[in-house]
């Protein structure tokens, strides 16, 4: 039974040298659930066996496991060469996180940045739609004071990007505006350069249109502003 008890001891010594060392939090929880589950076993069997050795469980001191919060990032900077695209992240202290705890998921056209156990937090940048392909197998990641910078290679090395993502791109072409067609029903074409102007419009204009709709159908008339 003493060999036992022996085992169990070691067990739980070399699980707080891991927990100790662990980064992920789900890890560092399955880790101080299965000590505790030994300490349990340990005080059972020395309960059974009347050991006076006086090993308690307040004798493993095991770390704090405080859960992190998630952060999600939109803020950053961006520049280019003819090979890549830089991104650049600034975060305080980023630094001083385990070399595991910073790490980049690339795709041929998105990046994921993920910096995690920085003061209780987990965070995350997401750039989706990038406007061209990358070279996932050449794009990396540095960490620098307070800065990760991300290096996207490009597959068309050369090419200048005028924006980082086909979002922007699109958000930022002008939009013609349609002209009212005086073919066939002549309030068709104003209905559907109102439509047009609510979709291209910023919140006030959509509640403004919202709103002449709205009294317009009440009415039985043409919407007015």
């Amino acid at each position: 039974m003493s060999s036992k008890i022996d085992e169990l001891k070691a067990d739980v010594s070399e699980l707080n040298q891991l927990l100790a060392s662990a980064t992920r939090q789900r890890v560092k929880d399955a880790v101080s659930l299965e000590i505790r589950k030994l300490q349990t076993e340990i005080s059972r069997l020395q309960e059974q066996t009347g050991s006076a050795d006086g090993y308690k469980t307040s004798q493993t001191t095991i770390p704090s496991t405080n859960r992190c919060y998630e952060v999600k990032l939109n803020n950053y900077a961006w520049d280019q060469s003819d090979k890549f695209v830089k991104i650049f992240v600034t975060l305080k202290n980023v630094h001083t996180l385990p070399a595991d705890s910073v790490f980049t998921t690339f795709t041929a056209n998105s990046m994921e940045l993920h910096m995690n156990g920085l003061e209780n937090r987990n965070y995350t940048l997401l750039i989706k739609n990038l406007l061209e392909t990358i070279d996932t197998s050449k794009s990396s990641w540095k960490v620098k004071t307070d800065m990760v910078v991300v290096s996207l290679a490009k597959v068309n090395t050369g090419n200048t990007w005028s924006h980082l993502t086909s979002s922007e791109k699109k958000a930022k072409e002008p939009k013609p505006t349609p002209k009212p067609s005086n073919e066939g029903d002549p309030s068709s074409g104003l209905i559907d350069l109102m439509k047009q102007m609510y979709e291209d419009g910023d919140d006030d204009m959509k509640r403004t249109i919202a709103k002449a709709w709205t009294e317009s159908r009440s009415t039985g008339g043409m919407p007015s502003f």
